[in-house]
């Protein structure tokens, strides 16, 4: 997210941000919290952790409804794991698969694992079945560890796609009482105290130390290589970014197995001092209680968490808190005033990352609506570009000469980041499990030959001031419920229904929504039962990419290079009076898709149904 620079490069962006007075105080403290992490490359974030312990000892590091650990604690845990690991013979570079809710134990886990070398595949605890196996299996891990109120899920997948695996399970936060599969993972039995130089490993910043699934624009989900290196610069980088500091208290609701969630929010607070409160989900009835609670300055948030918010009904407490900041992403323009105003929100601060980019930008200026843009004195640092994409062919277009065509400003395009140079560790791609996936995401001989550049899948677009908007997600993928969900994937899953012989899946935009609610096209033989497919997708997909509309054709429509033709399809949404196919609708009152007519188009349209 931010990038490394020697501490003298760092002072001298410092002089020429002060001399020309267009900085402002949080990119002065993000360069300066960062400038020096590339001269420890053994001090790592579990190492930090260990220096906090000592620093902090019993003020409060992690909260949640039923545990909490202090900085001490959290220390002492996370180098139980550690032993844990050394225990089962993990080696460096060796997996272990994470499946548990947010909980403080869940960022123990972690930490103490790759504190030895080992590497954390996060699972995500939407996913059951088929789309859980596959995650489990591009893995490879050697061992999972399961919070006992998720082993349910995990006997869901079979024995199939765990092999050899070790499975390995723990107490739950709420008292629930580990049980078979696999061994209950007794911590007690591992010494908390000070990892010795006997047992240390030389676990550098190069190394890998996470693998955090995406939904990409292919396939099914991929997990994302994050080494140590990335996570100190996110955690430092956000921590300057926020002017975080011991007295600030952080509301994370949002799931810990993405970066954001389990990885920026919290880290970013516990560098600085602060404290992070857990909860394992949204709740817009309990939001505001538990920010004043816990007392909280700052909340992480996704913008269908404000959207959710400003449409709830006020509440007495939803302006008695002591909030100074909301940070995160997909506020849309729409909301962000409203939002600010109803709720005394002195600041936003929103970002565009993704857990596997090179490219990030940050609106710490407050302007509404955009995600970010790159001071003059960092521009050579934060090296992104807006091309040219031709919708038909799904690609970047180029010119005469063969390279790549710059948007102007305000045209909309595909947004790139640039890969090496002289930006060392931060600006490098690192890439996928798979290296099929990987190789898809550079683009090669951009600008110059042999240059590269990592293709973030999103259309934007940058005004006369320099303000990056993001416009929309590039075909194979749409953004619904702050997950992004993959349409191959979809597709392929509601293929395997009995019935149903090929099937287009793409988003569609409905008024008062943040994101595109998923709607599938399909063709059918006479085999195809409604209700069948309800209960097909209801139990191999998570809520958020289940399709909400459905789209009976006779035929579907594909390009020369058989990619599904669903621009059209998309923009042509789900009215019925527009539309002569069948349609139908995921109703929540029914659990049943119905069809949709006129009375009900109009009720999704005016949002008098909840989705």
């Amino acid at each position: 997210m931010g990038r490394p620079m020697s501490l003298d490069v760092a002072f001298k962006a410092t002089s020429q941000a002060k001399a020309g007075g267009s900085v402002t105080k949080p990119w002065l403290r993000a360069l300066e919290l960062t400038g020096r992490i590339d001269d420890s490359p053994l001090r790592t974030l579990p190492v930090v952790i260990d220096e906090l312990a000592e620093r902090f000892g019993s003020a409060p590091a992690l909260l949640s409804e039923h545990e909490a650990l202090s900085f001490a604690e959290l220390a002492e845990r996370s180098r139980r794991y550690a032993r844990w690991a050394l225990r089962q013979g993990v080696q460096p570079g060796e997996t272990v698969c994470l499946l548990m809710p947010n909980r403080p134990e869940y960022l123990a886990v972690w930490l103490g694992i790759t504190r030895i070398g080992g590497v954390v595949a996060l699972l995500n605890t939407n996913l059951a079945g088929q789309g859980l196996a596959h995650a489990i299996s591009v893995a490879r891990p050697s061992h999972l560890i399961v919070d006992a109120s998720l082993i349910g899920t995990l006997r869901q997948t079979g024995d199939g796609p765990l092999g050899r695996t070790r499975i390995w399970s723990v107490d739950g936060a709420r008292q629930e009482v580990a049980t078979s599969p696999g061994s209950r993972l007794d911590l007690q039995a591992f010494d908390g105290g000070p990892i010795t130089a006997a047992e240390a490993r030389n676990v550098t910043l190069a190394d890998r130390a996470l693998c955090i699934y995406t939904s990409g624009t292919t396939g099914l989900p991929k997990a994302a290589n994050v080494s140590h290196h990335r996570i100190m610069m996110w955690s430092h980088w956000f921590a300057g970014i926020m002017l975080a500091g011991p007295s600030d208290r952080l509301y994370n609701c949002l799931p810990m197995y993405h970066s954001i969630g389990g990885v920026v929010a919290p880290a970013s607070m516990l560098v600085s001092g602060g404290s992070v409160v857990l909860r394992e989900r949204f709740s817009a009835g309990r939001f505001w209680e538990d920010i004043v609670r816990f007392d909280c300055t700052i909340f992480q948030y996704i913008g269908e968490l404000c959207r959710y918010l400003t449409k709830a009904l006020p509440q007495p407490a939803e302006t008695r808190h002591r909030l100074r900041l909301a940070c995160g992403n997909g506020l849309r323009g729409d909301v962000w005033t409203a939002f600010k105003e109803r709720f005394g929100i002195p600041q936003i601060l929103e970002f565009y990352a993704a857990t596997e980019a090179n490219v990030s930008l940050y609106n710490v200026e407050g302007k509404p609506g955009a995600i970010g843009r790159i001071p003059p004195f960092l521009a050579h640092r934060f090296p992104a570009a807006i091309v040219k994409f031709d919708e038909a062919n799904d690609e970047p277009v180029r010119g005469a000469d063969g390279r790549c065509v710059r948007c102007d400003r305000n045209e909309v395009g595909e947004a790139l980041g640039r890969i090496g140079g002289s930006h060392g560790l931060a600006s490098r791609f690192e890439g996928y499990t798979g290296d099929a996936e990987s190789a898809k995401k550079v683009l090669r001989d951009v600008f110059a030959p042999s240059d590269a550049w990592f293709r973030t899948g999103d259309l934007m677009r940058q005004d006369e001031k320099g303000f990056f908007y993001f416009v929309d997600r590039i075909g194979g993928s749409f953004r619904w419920k702050g997950e992004n969900v993959s349409t191959s994937e979809v597709a392929e899953i509601i293929a395997n229904c009995p019935g149903v012989t090929e099937a287009q899946v793409y988003g569609v935009a409905i008024p008062g929504s943040e994101g595109r609610a998923g709607m599938a096209a399909l063709t059918v033989d006479d085999a195809f039962d409604l209700t069948q497919l309800h209960a097909h997708v209801q139990k191999s997909l998570p809520s958020y990419a289940r399709p909400l509309f459905l789209r009976r054709r006779a035929s579907l429509d594909f390009t020369e290079t058989f990619k599904p033709k669903t621009h059209l399809l998309a923009r042509e949404g789900f009215d019925p009076a527009a539309i002569a196919d069948d349609l139908y609708f995921d109703h929540p009152g029914f659990a049943a898709y119905v069809r949709v007519d006129a009375e009900l188009f109009a009720r999704i349209q005016a949002g008098r149904l909840r989705l």
